[in-house]
């Protein structure tokens, strides 16, 4: 009873504070993760959409292996093999490399479902008024399409955000490994688990809560 009640002690002020460390970097290699896989998946989707038959030979069958592999394999194989080309990447870049792509494949089906959302009939009569194409994409096409995938996105945004625990595999601390490695030292691993879970919903819900708000905004 006496060594329980030590381990229980044993979590402390600077553990939290641990926590809260791992928390961050949670928040910052979804986050940068996150925004360079949508700039890459919206460019997919663009090119999924705009050359159907050339890339469903090319860009496809790749996004469909970072779509349906485990993330977690993903990360472990290029984690230990990306040094046999000379990429001598660091957890957190390997994270951030696979993440990139991972968000990007899912991003892509997104953007080109959001792109094919607008009539065709409302594109050509902004073209019949003299509105180049580059135009009509952004001021057609991204006002429409983007307000019906968005709440796709932050589906997307807040799936990444949570699977960045896989992370963990590769030895980057964040926010499961920390989970992890005090729960080795403390054994209190409901604890533990229950202040991680308080730390993912504390960076999940705003973004929920401001996605439902901006989506409302917009829809007016």
């Amino acid at each position: 009873m006496q060594d329980s009640i030590s381990f229980f002690t044993g979590f402390g002020i600077n553990d939290l504070l641990f926590l809260g460390e791992a928390a961050l970097k949670t928040l910052w290699i979804s986050a940068l993760s996150i925004a360079i896989g949508t700039l890459l998946g919206t460019f997919f989707g663009w090119l999924l959409h705009e050359g159907k038959l050339v890339a469903s030979f090319t860009i496809a069958p790749i996004l469909d292996v970072f779509r349906s592999v485990p993330l977690i394999i993903q990360l472990v194989l290029f984690y230990n093999f990306a040094p046999i080309i000379g990429l001598n990447f660091d957890p957190f870049a390997s994270g951030v490399v696979i993440l990139t792509f991972y968000t990007a494949a899912l991003v892509a089906s997104v953007a080109r479902g959001g792109i094919e959302a607008v009539p065709a009939s409302m594109r050509r009569a902004s073209r019949s008024l003299g509105i180049s194409y580059w135009q009509d994409l952004f001021y057609v096409v991204l006002p429409i399409g983007g307000r019906a995938v968005f709440p796709a996105w932050i589906g997307v945004v807040l799936g990444v955000m949570k699977d960045s625990a896989l992370v963990s595999v590769l030895g980057y601390v964040e926010l499961l490994k920390a989970s992890q490695v005090l729960i080795t030292r403390t054994q209190e691993p409901l604890l533990i688990l229950a202040i991680a879970g308080a730390f993912y919903f504390a960076l999940s819900y705003p973004i929920s809560r401001y996605a439902n708000k901006f989506e409302q905004r917009w829809s007016k």
